[in-house]
């Protein structure tokens, strides 16, 4: 096999389909979007007078606000259908980002930012696209097999870096500035047009994917169905252990991820340039780290190596907090970012992998409820700690709660292995609690996407 022949069937294997195809294209262009919004938009925000515990409340409504959506979206979808929010979404993106472009006001801002779950986390989280991803999620897993999902969701996670580093790249267009008020909005309005254009993109590219008629659940009417949606019954257990294992990590997230660019920008004086180059050599350094994903989990399995990245995510912020310089803080980031996007993909996969089949989205959304709660909350104690202590606490307090969050994963999932691990262990390696062996219709067991009497 040549080369060239080696490299395209890694990136577009023989499982892969025109749906699958449509939904990364969409995800390509979504990223680009989004990792030059992570760039420019904190650094916008604080030349337009936003303190630091004004940014963090920005980011508190903003999470807030992609709860909500994520939520509604992820019950919508079961029950509609998941295109309609793969396609409506980006757009409202598109037009936050024309709001960025055309004006300073602070609660346009804010509204805007708000509806479109804009400039929220840094360049290079290039996993994030919206509260629309549970819908995404469970498209992505029915388009291909459970033995190809870690495969397909890594490719995503591929096409997200790949976006990415092109978002990265954009951020040097950017000119270095300390200017203020209309300046400030003049100099980065081709920056937000091209976040605009990009959302539009994603939206409109996903317009080709072609949906199957949504299943009807044979679940027994609840509350959920008299309003047109339903909550998942069959994978309550599930989602009892993910509320508790991302509550810690939407804490830890919350205290860091969002003020990223921000650290750069305070710490050692990063303009959108400098921390544009950074966020692209990451974004190109951890494409080769999301293919390899799916790999990894078969070689270790997919919990333990999940737990296996958590661990080294929260030990390698230590390093980069303590670096005396931009470039060995970037290194370090760059380091625990290499580590983050094999964790990534297999995460998504893990969860709408051990997820009812009919409720995939939903239970995608519930999960990270408590996460984006989490997440909204503890921006405000970055924010008071930035401003009466130092830059460095959070991040280390934020290093020591996901270390807890690794050994609360493990503890929770060390027993339930997804579909594609199962057939090469005995029955006993799933035990399934007695008050879960029974499904709200009275019957065993649970359709092919779930685990046996069992996220």
């Amino acid at each position: 096999m040549s080369p060239w022949s080696a490299l395209r069937r890694a990136l577009r294997p023989e499982w892969s389909n025109r749906n699958f195809d449509v939904l990364l294209g969409a995800r390509v262009a979504m990223s680009v979007g989004r990792a030059l919004a992570g760039v420019v938009t904190p650094i916008y925000l604080a030349l337009e007078g936003f303190s630091a515990v004004t940014l963090a409340v920005y980011v508190l409504l903003v999470a807030l606000a992609s709860a909500l959506f994520s939520t509604v979206i992820g019950l919508a979808a079961d029950r509609f259908g998941r295109r309609p929010f793969l396609v409506g979404t980006p757009l409202l993106t598109a037009a936050a980002g024309g709001v960025f472009a055309v004006t300073g006001s602070h609660p346009a801002l804010f509204v805007a930012g708000a509806i479109g779950s804009f400039g929220r986390g840094a360049g290079a989280g290039a996993g994030a696209v919206g509260p629309y991803q549970p819908a995404e999620a469970a498209f992505a897993t029915e388009a291909v097999g459970p033995q190809h999902r870690n495969g397909a969701f890594g490719r995503l996670a591929f096409g997200s870096s790949l976006g990415a580093l092109l978002g990265g790249l954009l951020a040097l267009l950017v000119p270095a500035t300390h200017a203020h008020g209309a300046a400030a909005m003049a100099t980065f309005r081709p920056a937000f047009a091209v976040i605009a254009a990009f959302s539009a993109a994603a939206g409109l590219t996903a317009l080709g994917l072609v949906e199957p008629r949504p299943r009807r659940s044979p679940t027994p009417r609840s509350r959920g169905h008299r309003i047109g949606l339903r909550l998942p019954l069959r994978s309550r257990w599930l989602l009892y252990r993910l509320w508790a294992t991302n509550t810690v990590n939407g804490l830890a997230v919350g205290m860091f991820g969002p003020f990223v660019t921000y650290w750069f920008f305070r710490r050692f004086g990063a303009g959108p340039g400098e921390v544009g180059v950074l966020f692209a050599v990451i974004n190109a350094a951890t494409m080769a780290s999301t293919l390899s994903a799916a790999g990894l989990a078969r070689r270790w399995g997919l919990v333990r190596t999940l737990t296996a990245v958590r661990l080294v995510q929260a030990v390698l912020l230590v390093p980069m907090v303590l670096a005396p310089t931009f470039a060995t803080a970037g290194a370090a980031y760059l380091v625990r970012m290499l580590v983050q996007r094999i964790g990534l993909p297999l995460r998504q996969s893990y969860v709408v992998g051990l997820a009812d089949a009919d409720e995939r989205a939903s239970v995608a959304a519930l999960a990270n409820v408590p996460s984006q709660l989490a997440m909204a909350g503890s921006p405000l104690v970055t924010g008071e700690l930035f401003q009466a202590v130092n830059l460095s606490l959070p991040f280390e307090l934020s290093a020591v709660l996901q270390l807890v969050n690794a050994g609360l994963f493990w503890v929770f999932f060390r027993h339930h292995p997804p579909e594609e691990e199962r057939g090469a262990q005995p029955a006993a390696s799933t035990p399934v609690p007695a008050r879960e062996r029974s499904t709200s219709d009275g019957q065993s067991g649970s359709s092919s996407g779930s685990c046996p009497g069992t996220r």
